[in-house]
């Protein structure tokens, strides 16, 4: 019988999971972390991530639950399937953390990042950036005679390529907020 080929870091999205939890593969993971909302809990969460090298790529809070005081702590990171499964294990541990979701594994999620892109135009390089900006659905959320600021919401790739398109038309400033995600057909 030929032995299966698999390839490191191929998908964890089937019945078996045939990945080494040991590869040297840097992956990218959306964590959905459910916390009681109180005070120093989003801090302990950071510290958790700080204090052992881990990187956050971003981060987004909200409360979900008013009554119940929960909030919804969305964290990116990466690291190989290791560090994500200690990350994981190390949060699941913690007091107010009621549960910790790996939605990059769990199934299909709708994933956005939102972008405040300030674009300093003149002349007729203003008229082009609107153009571009109607293109991409960006919004504009404040004008001068000499700038635009922009918010545009999509995958890292569209605010990349809006940006880039952007560039030659004048100086850019940019602030790109946290990633939001949510399970395909729950919460």
């Amino acid at each position: 019988m030929p032995q299966l080929k698999i390839e490191k870091g191929s998908s964890g999205h089937s019945a078996y999971d045939l990945r080494s939890h040991l590869s040297d593969v840097v992956e990218t993971h959306t964590l959905a972390i459910l916390v009681e909302n109180e005070p120093g809990v989003l801090a302990r969460v950071i510290g958790l991530f700080s204090g052992r090298g881990y990187n956050i790529e971003s981060l987004t809070v909200a409360e979900v639950d008013h009554k119940g005081r929960r909030s919804r702590i969305t964290i990116v990171t990466s690291g190989t399937p290791q560090v994500i499964n200690q990350i994981k294990m190390q949060l699941g541990r913690m007091v107010p953390v009621h549960d910790v979701a790996d939605l990059t594994v769990e199934g299909p999620f709708v994933s956005r990042e939102l972008s405040l892109i300030k674009v300093v135009a003149k002349g007729e390089h203003r008229v082009e950036a609107l153009r571009i900006a109607g293109i991409f659905r960006a919004n504009v959320v404040d004008s001068t005679l000499e700038s635009f600021v922009f918010e545009i919401t999509g995958t890292p790739d569209k605010i990349d390529a809006f940006c880039e398109l952007m560039r030659p038309l004048g100086e850019l400033r940019l602030a790109r907020t946290g990633v939001a995600a949510i399970a395909r057909g729950g919460l």
